[in-house]
Formats: C-alpha cells, structure tokens, sequence
C-alpha cells in the first residue's frame, strides 16, 4: 500500500512536534532549549512546512520570509529533514517544490539558504535544486559581559 503525503505549514501552537527531528540533525541540543528557541523563533516570523506520511512527521522544512537589500524579499528555507528511511523517494524535491509554491504566494521573488561545508549530500542536493554558491556563511560567538 502506498502511503498518502501531505505537505502542509505546521500550526504555530504544534511546532514542538518537529523537535524529534531537529534533534536528529543535532542531538547536543537539548529539548528544553530547543524548545524555548523555538518560542522565539516563531515569535520572529518562524514557520515550518511538515512532510507527513499517513499523518506521522517525516520530514520538515523551517521557512523565513525576510526582505534584504540585494535580493529583495525572499524565503530562506532552514534545517530541512526527510527521516532516514524515507530519503531517496523524491520526498525532498516534493518538499522543495511546495516551498517555492508558498514563497510565490507571499510575494517572495528569491530562495537563499546556508548548507553546512561538510554536508556533502546537502550541497549536491540543493545544487540540483539550481541553488549557486555565491559566498560565505560565518559565525563568531559573541560572549556574555
């Protein structure tokens, strides 16, 4: 039998269901900071498109719709996840393409993102989705006074 998929945004007041996921891409986290980020994440505009398989989270998609100077306004898709077992079935693309659908109704003209130097799958995959490299995403920890 093959399961039903349904790609939808996550209601504000079910975000924590994608806390098992985020905790898959990294597990140094803890629930209860993951918890209270997500607070204010959405408190700033956060939102998340969830993948479901006969209505179970196996996927998830965090989404900023923000306006910059060089790009205008644009969707920045963050932490996208297809469990494990569900990779490899066009779950992603499928994903992707609902991202983009959503983006055109907000008025969005761009999609940008950051992917991790040593994400070599994720860089293959975003560069199949026509995404170009075009710079450098730094960090710099800025330390309590």
């Amino acid at each position: 039998m093959v399961a039903s998929i349904e790609i939808k945004l996550i209601a504000s007041d079910q975000i924590f269901s994608i806390i098992p996921l985020l905790q898959t891409l990294n597990s140094s986290i803890s629930e209860a900071i993951l918890h209270d980020r997500l607070n204010e994440m959405v408190d700033q505009g956060y939102q998340c498109a969830g993948v479901y398989s006969d209505n179970k989270l196996i996927g998830i998609c965090g989404l900023w719709i923000i306006t910059k100077y060089y790009v205008g306004k644009h969707i920045e898709p963050d932490n996208m996840l297809i469990l494990e077992e569900h990779r490899s079935k066009g779950l992603g693309k499928q994903l992707m393409a609902w991202v983009y659908d959503y983006a055109k109704s907000q008025g969005c003209i761009a999609s940008e993102l950051n992917c991790y130097v040593t994400n070599e799958k994720g860089q293959q995959f975003w560069e199949n989705e026509g995404y170009k490299r075009i710079g450098y995403h730094y960090q710099r920890p800025i330390e309590p006074t």
